[in-house]
């Protein structure tokens, strides 16, 4: 990732308290190579994924799923924090995430209906991560009704 990504998303980790740390878990993708094709790679990706996830609450990124403002991911945010379980959340790889990993997720999230970069979408992840406890402790980060 280009360095920009790493110094974005570790801004944000950084700003997070002790009872919400945000931490990147980075799983190597599988490479195209002759007789493999891209549902193989998503499939041996969706195994790694679920492994590493394990009993956390799973949200995936998919476009398809549910877009949300920044006050009702707030509202969802506090319920991780009270759930008791860790919570992953899932970037797939350049092919998307394979079905499976879909359908065991708790939660289905659309940042965007735009296709975007990986690199971006983790500096985006963290940023609202942080903005929905910001809006959670009534901290001057975020300033909008309903951004």
């Amino acid at each position: 990732m280009p360095a920009w990504v790493t110094a974005g998303f570790e801004e944000y980790a950084k700003r997070m308290p002790r009872e919400a740390v945000i931490s990147l878990i980075e799983l190597k993708p599988d490479k195209r190579a002759a007789g493999k094709g891209g549902e193989q790679v998503r499939e041996a990706e969706a195994a790694r994924i679920l492994d590493a996830a394990g009993k956390d609450y799973l949200i995936a990124l998919d476009e398809h799923g549910q877009e949300v403002t920044t006050i009702k991911l707030a509202d969802r945010f506090k319920g991780w924090l009270s759930g008791g379980r860790d919570v992953s959340l899932a970037i797939g790889g350049a092919d998307g995430l394979h079905p499976s990993v879909i359908q065991k997720a708790d939660w289905t999230w659309s940042l965007s209906p735009l296709t975007l970069p990986h690199g971006m979408v983790r500096v985006v992840l963290a940023e609202q991560v942080y903005r929905a406890w910001s809006v959670l402790n009534n901290h001057p980060y975020h300033r909008g009704e309903d951004a």
